[in-house]
């Protein structure tokens, strides 16, 4: 999700020790047997008690298995040599030419891969498996989960004949079932992730043309907002690659206007920025001011970018540190609700206050999570409140550091004290779908870490201190 062809530097000043409790001396509490020695042993291991403040780190709250998983595939992702053929192995996995390659086919690859890989970054196969992984990360102590269906149609990937009306119903109609379940699998609070993309061929083709949607596809979409709407569950729309993104923008504002404008203040349809975009600026206080002039709250995700190996790069920043520019600058002129020199007002009345939005910071670089939650941190300290529903996001099995840190509060008690702070609003993005459905957006992921082997890095020498950590505590308490 970076906006330079190269890999990213590490944050600067950042190091793994700040993410590895300090040890502080226990109190004697001398065993009584053997198998009491053993079992706090092991208890330590799977998850320190977070009861303890000497003892805790952000990632203590991980169990064991979470831990091993994320460090093998992260070793993989920040290894410049091994990264390159797991992309080429998930390339044939999404597009097998024999049934031996064929996950939904080959039964041992199936397990495989579904405990691996697709166990790091999904939620289930099923609504039973989706709903024990929400509660799973819930116990973690997220407020929730954007969940998503992986079925989607990139483009020139799909055979059926836009011009085929039944069939292209029909592909509609699978997005539309499988959509449903989506936002039925999620709780009230939880946010759906839309990939209009998925409704398949014709939608592509409409897209592409900055067309309005058939009826069918209006139909079918206002369903989704409905049911969102009756069970308090949000919806947010996919960013994809340029040759959609303007046709898909159209549709979310038009969206945005039917679900939002039902609930003042607050958001319930979102649409996604791409912060490595050289016009997101601009496209956003567009957005922002259609927002003001139809009277609803905007919803705004905020991302760095997933396409960079396809986009056409005049489009994008000419390098990483004018995306990250791009990024904090928006996020500060959001949270603050005034316009910025990153982002101005489009409005001919040159206003200075943003309207009224709702914002989702979703990136997993620490530097951006941190500077926001700086911000908010003063204005709770001054006693300001610029109603800015906040919430930040990362990917299930992804910076789950940052993620943790926003947990546990980046700020000591000292800076926080006589504020008045709510927790952070902190979620996981988790897709769902078959094993075989998943492949596409399990490629993509390691995809983008070839763009940020230097974020992945940091990310694998986290867990290690943490395993360390957690071997240390646990020979100590065996001793």
């Amino acid at each position: 999700m970076k906006a330079a062809r190269r890999p990213l530097r590490p944050l600067s000043g950042v190091s793994s020790s700040v993410l590895t409790a300090r040890y502080v001396s226990r109190t004697s509490n001398p065993k009584s047997s053997v198998a009491t020695s053993t079992t706090t042993t092991n208890n330590v291991w799977q998850q320190a008690p977070q009861s303890s403040k000497e003892l805790s780190s952000p990632l203590a709250k991980l169990p064991l298995s979470s831990v091993l998983r994320s460090l093998l595939i992260l070793s993989v992702s920040s290894s410049s040599i091994l990264l390159q053929p797991c992309i080429k192995t998930l390339s044939m996995l999404a597009h097998p030419k024999t049934a031996v390659l064929d996950v939904a086919k080959n039964p041992l690859l199936n397990f495989l891969i579904k405990h691996t890989i697709y166990k790091q970054f999904n939620a289930g196969e099923n609504k039973l498996e989706v709903q024990r992984s929400i509660e799973d990360i819930k116990q973690l102590g997220y407020r929730g989960v954007l969940l998503g269906y992986a079925k989607e149609v990139l483009v020139g990937e799909s055979n059926v004949d836009p011009k085929d009306v039944q069939a292209a119903q029909a592909e509609i109609q699978m997005w539309l079932d499988g959509t449903l379940q989506t936002v039925d699998m999620a709780q009230e609070g939880d946010f759906v992730a839309l990939k209009f993309t998925g409704m398949g061929t014709q939608a592509l083709e409409i897209l592409q043309q900055r067309a309005a949607p058939t009826d069918f596809m209006d139909r079918a979409i206002q369903k989704v907002c409905d049911l969102a709407i009756s069970r308090n569950v949000r919806l947010l729309v996919d960013a994809e690659e340029q040759a959609v993104q303007p046709g898909i923008e159209e549709w979310t504002m038009k969206y945005q206007k039917y679900c939002n404008s039902q609930t003042p203040g607050r958001a319930i349809f979102y649409n996604t920025y791409q912060a490595y975009l050289c016009s997101t600026p601009t496209t956003l206080a567009r957005h922002l001011e259609i927002s003001r002039q139809e009277g609803y709250t905007l919803g705004v995700k905020l991302v760095r970018g997933a396409y960079l190996k396809t986009e056409p790069r005049h489009l994008i920043w000419a390098t990483k540190e004018e995306t990250d520019e791009c990024y904090d600058g928006v996020v500060e002129a959001l949270l603050t609700r005034k316009y910025n020199s990153m982002l101005k007002s489009a409005s001919e009345k040159h206003h200075t206050d943003l309207p009224s939005v709702n914002v989702i910071i979703a990136t997993h670089n620490r530097d951006s999570v941190r500077k926001a939650h700086a911000i908010r941190t003063e204005q709770a300290m001054k006693g300001e409140s610029h109603g800015v529903d906040l919430s930040y996001a990362q990917l299930q099995g992804m910076a789950d550091e940052v993620s943790c840190e926003l947990l546990q509060g980046f700020q000591s008690a000292e800076v926080m004290k006589g504020a008045s702070m709510e927790s952070p609003n902190v979620y996981k993005l988790l897709t769902w779908g078959s094993v075989k459905e998943c492949m596409g957006f399990l490629m993509r992921r390691a995809i983008e870490n070839t763009e940020a082997v230097g974020r992945t890095k940091q990310s694998q020498e986290a867990m290690f201190e943490e395993l360390k950590r957690r071997a240390r505590l646990a020979f100590r308490r065996s001793n």
